[in-house]
């Protein structure tokens, strides 16, 4: 087997046979299911008592794993080649199939709500302890239901709405390629290859790839603003329908927090925007120049040493770390090679971006990324195998309702597995060069992951602000928006391109539908696990336990719960400052190496 074909996922596991008419079949079959669900139970959830209850939601997670491979397998193979007409004609039917199932389904939340809000007790019946925050979060939807006509008619109309404005998006984004001159030679990338260059060594060559990128989808922008501006509407719409107190409020309800975790949050990065800043600046001093650029934020140092890592290479860094760290893990993320459940392949037509799927019938998952040896490849495919390990274990203790994680926790073991392969790194690292850079790239993924990310959710509120104000979002205005909120979190230590207004454009995250401020759950897991990883440091072997309980608890419990059985109060700023306080121990150290080297 080449290379090439160890980097592609095996997407044939998921399903009984490898053949487009088995799935569309099996597609068919699951609404089939969905429609018998509905005639066993639509009108008597109201009159049920907790076993009728139980025996309903284990016939639905039944019905979940039967045709789960199907859906995963549709959904995959149009992401993996966007450009494929079997794959394009499949996503289709399973987005189809996945609206009709909504639609059969949607009387069982509002029933489920009509029995709790006139028996809450219920919810506390030893019967349904499993289940117990699965109905306490429909309890906590009950205010904003609508009635299953209103659910249904905006399911049909999310799905040529909505779902159709992200789903273009995404496709557009995969049909862009990029000119560029590299080594003499004019090349034409997509944007999934082109992403390496923006770490290139050269300043000149890194600022003219950031000019060719954006510049091009700027050029778009009318499309670009078509879409955001129609699911921004949308929400609002649906804000008002479902009276909703703020545009927040779904996130909310959708990540299982609540107001006072997230304000609490970010005030915590508000008033720390200076530790970014100033790091920004320190980075301009080691760089050996005035200010940074946008396009040097990413940059490696100077002196860092100029390394590759093959597909083999990587694999052993990011098993060995798993490995040192908990020995079952580490054969799990041995298993998700050997069975090739990962698809590193970087070719035209594929979705950008990296992701991990989880795969509860197979207790298992299938990532998705582009790799081209990069450190920060390496990185990536730590992350997402994080999620994999947060799959591993979550679908052996959890039923598929209680493995829909809060997109605060689901980032909890991505963010882990990138600390440990940094440890493996330093551990490994032979000269003072290799770990300054190391702990450049530590400070620099984290800084944009904590202060960057934020930044959008800033981004979104004023667009929402906007739109409540009578104003029309096009791309002249969305770039306003988005340039004031960066400003805001940069102040003047970076210099920006012109072209860099339009960096909105390209975020899938702006994108998503039905699910708005997606990014603040990004900022919450880099803190909660900066502060978690301060515990594992002082407590050892002692701590993974904890680590690998909360993860298997999938969705069973909510954020604040699970944060509190390792003495987190989530709600107090106090608790965020402590992952701040690990990023400025990791600068601390970055400084320190530099501070050796001039000494010798």
């Amino acid at each position: 087997m080449t290379e090439s074909e160890k980097m592609r996922w095996d997407l044939s596991q998921l399903i009984e046979f490898d053949d487009p008419g088995y799935i569309e079949e099996q597609l068919s079959a699951a609404i089939e299911a969905t429609k018998e669900f509905g005639i066993r139970h639509r009108g008597k959830i109201v009159s049920y008592d907790a076993d009728q209850i139980l025996a309903m939601f284990e016939e639905y997670d039944q019905d979940t794993l039967r045709y789960e491979g199907p859906f995963l397998y549709a959904r995959r193979m149009y992401d993996a080649d966007m450009n494929n007409d079997v794959a394009k004609r499949l996503a289709d039917k399973a987005r189809t199939a996945l609206m009709s199932q909504q639609q059969a389904y949607a009387f069982a939340p509002l029933e489920l709500g009509e029995l709790l809000a006139k028996n809450p007790e219920i919810i506390n019946s030893p019967a349904l302890t499993d289940y117990k925050h699965f109905l306490e979060k429909i309890s906590r939807s009950i205010p904003y239901m609508l009635s299953e006509a209103e659910e249904k008619v905006i399911i049909a109309k999310d799905k040529n709405g909505v779902r159709a404005w992200s789903q273009l998006q995404g496709d557009w984004l995969a049909t862009r390629t990029y000119q560029l001159e590299i080594d003499g030679d004019i090349k034409t990338l997509p944007y999934g290859e082109i992403v390496q260059y923006y770490q290139h060594r050269d300043r000149d060559f890194r600022k003219h790839v950031h000019e060719v990128v954006y510049n091009n989808l700027g050029a778009d922008h009318i499309l670009w603003s078509a879409a955001l501006r129609s699911i921004c509407a949308d929400h609002l719409q649906m804000m008002k329908m479902r009276k909703w107190e703020l545009p927040m409020t779904q996130s909310f309800l959708a990540n299982d927090v609540d107001e006072e975790t997230v304000t609490a949050l970010m005030n915590t990065i508000e008033k720390n925007r200076s530790v970014y800043q100033n790091y920004l600046r320190f980075k301009a001093k080691v760089l050996g120049i005035e200010k940074l650029g946008n396009w040097d934020i990413m940059a490696p140092l100077n002196d860092t040493p100029e390394k590759k890592y093959t597909w083999e290479e990587s694999q052993k860094l990011v098993v060995e770390a798993y490995i040192e760290f908990d020995e079952e893990i580490g054969a799990w993320i041995q298993e998700m090679f050997d069975k090739r459940h990962i698809d590193a392949e970087v070719r035209n037509g594929k979705r950008s971006g990296a992701y991990c799927a989880k795969w509860h019938a197979g207790k298992s998952a299938y990532i998705l990324q582009s790799f081209n040896g990069t450190i920060s490849d390496v990185f990536t495919q730590a992350h997402e195998l994080g999620h994999a390990m947060h799959a591993y274990l979550g679908t052996r203790a959890q039923t598929p309702s209680n493995f829909d994680i809060s997109y605060c926790v689901a980032e909890t073991g991505s963010i882990f597995g990138e600390l440990l392969i940094t440890e493996k790194l330093l551990k490994l690292a032979k000269t003072k060069e290799e770990k300054k850079s190391l702990l450049a790239t530590v400070c620099d993924e984290c800084g944009d992951t904590v202060f960057q990310v934020a930044t959008r959710i800033w981004f979104e509120n004023s667009l929402y602000d906007a739109i409540e104000k009578g104003k029309y979002l096009d791309g002249d205005l969305i770039s306003k928006l988005w340039v004031e909120a960066r400003n805001k979190m940069y102040g003047d230590s970076v210099e920006w391109l012109d072209e860099m207004q339009w960096w909105w454009t390209f975020k899938l995250h702006f994108y998503m539908p039905t699910l708005r401020y997606y990014n603040y759950p990004y900022v919450y897991a880099q803190l909660f696990v900066y502060a978690m990883y301060r515990l594992y440091k002082e407590q050892g072997n002692e701590f993974v336990p904890k680590l690998k309980a909360l993860l298997a608890a999938g969705s069973s419990k909510s954020p604040r719960d699970l944060a509190a059985e390792i003495g987190f109060d989530i709600t107090k700023e106090e608790f965020w400052q402590k992952g701040i306080d690990q990023y400025k121990e990791f600068i601390k150290q970055f400084e320190e190496t530099l501070q050796k080297k001039e000494r010798a």
